[in-house]
This record gives structure tokens, sequence and C-alpha cells, in this order.
């Protein structure tokens, strides 16, 4: 079972792509995290060039979540929303559909107590809109996330590592439950 992981951060030392390493200790059996590193590659999205021919990073971009069997997506909060390079990655798949029904989780990882809720709503909003399978128990806010991981991207918060276990369970569910129908 493949799952690709995206952080919605570009930075090196982003708490939301350590989080993202992080969980690959808590995979049930079976299980795979695979990240992509490459949204940054993208270019800004355009209808005009999204045709038969999208530029090659769109393209490797829609093969890899086509190859995966769920995704989960890591957020920090820019500006009370998504970074602007994540909802452009997302925007590029408005008309091709790699997320239509394929389990999703969306987590929102933030330093600050409130967790980056807003940015999790609007990742939310969008990501029922590419019609991706948000199953339930698979969407997370993780607030104070610098006291929950350190530096080495180890956990620190046993309740943290939990839950995120437990998400990483119900993809798992949700991923045999999708296969099955």
């Amino acid at each position: 079972m493949r799952i690709v992981t995206i952080s919605g951060s570009l930075r090196k030392e982003s708490s939301n792509t350590r989080l993202l390493q992080a969980a690959e200790a808590l995979v049930p059996e079976g299980m795979e995290l695979v990240s992509f590193e490459g949204i940054g590659d993208l270019p800004h999205f355009n209808p005009d060039l999204d045709g038969d021919a999208p530029p090659a990073s769109v393209a490797v971009w829609r093969k890899t979540l086509q190859a995966a069997d769920g995704v989960m997506i890591c957020t920090p909060e820019y500006a009370n929303g998504v970074p602007g390079v994540l909802k452009n990655a997302l925007d590029w798949l408005v008309s091709s559909g790699e997320l239509m029904n394929k389990p999703t989780a969306a987590i929102s990882a933030s330093p600050l107590a409130t967790g980056g809720k807003v940015a999790h709503a609007s990742l939310m909003l969008t990501l029922g809109m590419l019609t991706a399978h948000l199953f339930e128990g698979g969407q997370l806010s993780i607030p104070l996330v610098s006291k929950k991981i350190n530096d080495r991207g180890e956990w620190t918060d046993a309740e943290a590592a939990e839950e995120i276990r437990r998400l990483l369970v119900r993809m798992s569910d949700a991923v045999l439950k999708r296969g099955s129908e």
C-alpha cells in the first residue's frame, strides 16, 4: 500500500515535513509512505498550459498521485490559509481528477496553539471540490507541533504520535475498503 505524503511547506526544516517523516515509524504493516517533494517545481497554474501535454513537472505530479493508493497532506498555515505552493499544486488536479475518490488524509500542524485551523478548513474545502475521499478519522489539526517532534524528527509527545498512528490505520482501512469495491 503506497501512500504519497505532501508537505505544504517548502522550508527545509519545516515541522510539517518532519511530522510526515516521523509518521514513517508509525505505519501499519504493508503500508509505505513516499514523500513527493516536487510541489515547488510546478509552474503557476494556468488553464492555457493544462492540455494534452502539460508541463513535465505537472505530468510527474499527476502520475505520482495516479500510482498512489492514498494521499496524506500536512500543511502549515500562512496568512490564514494554505501556502500558495500547496494550493497551486492542488489547482493542477482540478481538471485531471487524480484525487477523485482517493483516500486522502488532511493534517494541519502549527507551532501556535490554534493548530492551523483556518488552513485546515481551507484545505478541506479544496479537497472536497477535488472529490477526494476524506475518510472518517483522516483529519487532524496539531497545535504546538514544535513541542511534539524534535529537531531529529522523533516524536516527543506520545499522544500526538498515537493520533497519527490511528490516522494511518484508518487510512489503511479506507484504502482496503476502496480496493474491495
